[in-house]
């Protein structure tokens, strides 16, 4: 993976952390470092599963890629507040 690949994952990590946080109702009690990272991770996995399943490159925008990562997101973000939680 180039530095430009890296760059625009974490920018892309920092906005599918924050719609993961925000398909969940309520208040999370996590910070924003932690969605920032939880995001670039839920945006690479996404990216991964979406490869494997060959919908990762469409015409227009990937809808189907950016629905697993926002899922994976709000998964992550879920798992993060509980193990916070339990301190």
């Amino acid at each position: 993976m180039e530095i430009s690949g890296i760059f625009t994952a974490i920018v892309i990590g920092i906005a599918i952390g924050i719609l993961g946080r925000l398909a969940i109702p309520g208040r999370q009690r996590i910070g924003i470092l932690w969605t920032i990272l939880v995001g670039i991770a839920a945006a690479l996995i996404g990216t991964a599963i979406a490869g494997a399943f060959d919908v990762a490159d469409t015409k227009g925008i990937d809808w189907i890629e950016l629905a697993i990562q926002v899922g994976l997101a709000a998964v992550g973000v879920v798992g993060m507040e509980r193990l916070k939680g339990r301190r």
